[in-house]
């Protein structure tokens, strides 16, 4: 019996849990690396969100716990009006059957957000996680009807209450009481504990989109951005200059649109190149699934036959219609985009690297990494990287002809690619030459190995999957081994082999879950990269993983 087996039962709260832990190996009850094993990740979840102050209200609904946390406020059902309630002074809850970018500005304002499609990888989880904001998706059991909702026979009206759990997906009617989230300097000792044992085995990264995000993923201690969702920055009243990039009429319109929208990624990145000051920043190049930037088009065809459109609605209508898919998850987005349309990508780059040497000018460490997303091969990543380095090069160049510029000695700029796609994954040795690094994308490579649409199978089978054990876990949750695992696996293994060796990382939200931490551990990769909230438990899970390794 080792010593923590005679010690009384630990206190059921995470905070309570980890106080206790820490102090036993304080007082040498047990070890370090003992400690670190009893603390799970829902005892760090419950430190670093509001939880619920117990509650024996009904459940009214469930969907999926997509970002988690406990959130009280009136429901809202456009963004606009969340935003006005907001201004008056309100908690809301956003509820939409799911979200947009249009819809960030009602999203950025909520307590909570609760969507009736969507799962784990959808736009409402992917914001929200990112925000450590509280949100439930495809709850199907919520019935809109324009100013009210209906949810297990309980009518909720537009401006009362509801109370939603986004750790385990339930949704109640009316308020409820609740705990925040609270100061507890034992996790940092723990985590500090967590970090020694991990050391540079594997490198704990952030999925952040902004200064903002870049500076409380630091906090939270990660080591870098694997992930910058360059979309994401087009958010909200943004979105106009995106579209005016596919509005334009002609090549002269099509170079003032992206110089306009230019000029907004030279300022984002150089703030989150500030922020993150000698670490490594990976920004992936757009990759928006078209008709999350476009406007609705089944909108647009009733206000045109109401006659309601104007000169500008006239042009949005055929926008619309011409840039339209039938499976825009797997139509042109990504490296597609960028191929059809590559002054796009060349504006990015160009905005990064002009960022970059203003930080090196600014007397700063900016280490840049260039990720190129949805390749299923050789051939695009080769044309690709052919035209960011003419751009690095140029830009570079131009910076260098004027004196008062300031110093590129020292610009640190690598080149690598998402494998995201089942091809990419088995073709990974061709790739591996021409890519500084690799980074799976595990969101899409789980979506396209299954066939499973992951904004819809989540909330319509995947409980039906489960409790007939066809599949043996939620794959967006925590990944598959015998499948997406050894697509990953045998990636891994051919870029080892080849001599250019390039750097391996995960950047989908399963490296943020500490089963997949484990399997990638076991596997060699060199980083994940999770949501700013999830990195403490990803540091802490990397340990656990090492410490079972060893055992």
């Amino acid at each position: 019996m080792s010593k923590s087996d005679e010690l009384p039962p630990l206190d059921h709260t995470g905070s309570d849990r980890i106080r206790d832990t820490v102090a036993r190996a304080e007082r040498g009850d047990i070890e370090r690396a003992e400690a670190l094993m009893l603390v799970t990740a829902a005892d760090v979840e419950q430190v670093l969100h509001a939880q619920f102050d117990g509650t024996d209200a009904a459940v009214i609904a469930s969907g999926l716990g997509a970002s988690p946390g406990a959130a009280v406020g009136c429901v809202y059902f456009s963004a606009d009006a969340a935003e006005d309630a907001y201004e008056r002074g309100e908690e809301v809850i956003l509820v939409k059957q799911e979200t947009s970018p249009e819809d960030v500005h009602g999203m950025s304002v909520a307590a909570g957000i609760l969507t009736t499609r969507g799962g784990l990888a959808s736009h409402a989880a992917v914001v929200a996680r990112g925000w450590g904001k509280p949100a439930v998706c495809g709850a199907d059991g919520v019935h809109l009807a324009g100013d009210h909702l209906v949810a297990g026979g309980v009518r909720i009206d537009e401006g009362e209450e509801i109370s939603i759990d986004g750790a385990s997906g339930e949704v109640f009617a009316g308020a409820i009481g609740q705990a925040d989230a609270e100061e507890c300097p034992e996790l940092t000792m723990l985590l500090t504990w967590a970090d020694e044992i991990r050391g540079d085995s594997l490198e704990i990264r952030a999925n952040a989109d902004s200064a903002q995000d870049a500076k409380r993923a630091r906090e939270f201690g990660a080591e870098g951005i694997g992930l910058c969702r360059t979309e994401h920055q087009f958010l909200g009243d943004r979105l106009p200059a995106v579209r005016a990039v596919f509005l334009a009429a002609d090549e002269k319109a099509e170079i003032e649109a992206l110089s306009a929208l230019g000029r907004l990624q030279e300022a984002d990145f150089e703030e989150l190149l500030a922020e993150m000051d000698g670490l490594p920043v990976t920004v992936r190049l757009l990759d928006p699934p078209l008709h999350e930037f476009l406007p609705d088009l089944d909108e647009l065809i009733v206000a045109e036959a109401k006659g309601e459109l104007d000169v500008a609605g006239t042009a949005m209508i055929a926008m619309a219609r011409e840039w339209r898919e039938e499976n825009p998850m797997l139509g042109t987005r990504g490296v597609r985009l960028g191929i059809i349309k590559p002054r796009l990508y060349r504006m990015q780059v160009r905005a990064l690297v002009l960022a970059a040497l203003r930080r090196l000018a600014a007397g700063g460490q900016p280490i840049v990494e260039i990720m190129v997303p949805l390749i299923v091969g050789e051939p695009e990543l080769t044309l690709v990287r052919g035209w960011l380095t003419e751009e690095i090069d140029a830009t570079v160049a131009a910076w260098s002809d004027d004196p008062a510029s300031g110093p590129t000695d020292g610009l640190t700029i690598r080149i690598g690619t998402m494998i995201e796609t089942p091809r990419a994954a088995l073709d990974a040795a061709a790739i591996a030459p021409v890519a500084d690094f690799f980074s799976f994308g595990t969101n899409d490579l789980t979506q396209m190995t299954f066939g499973f649409s992951r904004d819809d199978v989540e909330s319509r089978i995947m409980g039906d999957y489960l409790d007939r054990n066809l599949i043996a876990a939620n794959p967006f949750d925590t990944i598959d081994v015998p499948g997406v695992g050894a697509l990953v696996a045998t990636a891994v293994e051919a870029a080892r082999s080849s001599a250019s060796s390039p750097k391996l990382g995960v950047c989908g939200e399963h490296g943020g879950d500490p089963a997949s931490i484990e399997f990638f551990v076991g596997i060699g990769l060199d980083s994940v990269s999770c949501s700013p909230f999830r990195v403490p438990i990803a540091r802490l899970a990397a340990a656990q993983a090492l410490l079972s390794s060893d055992s």
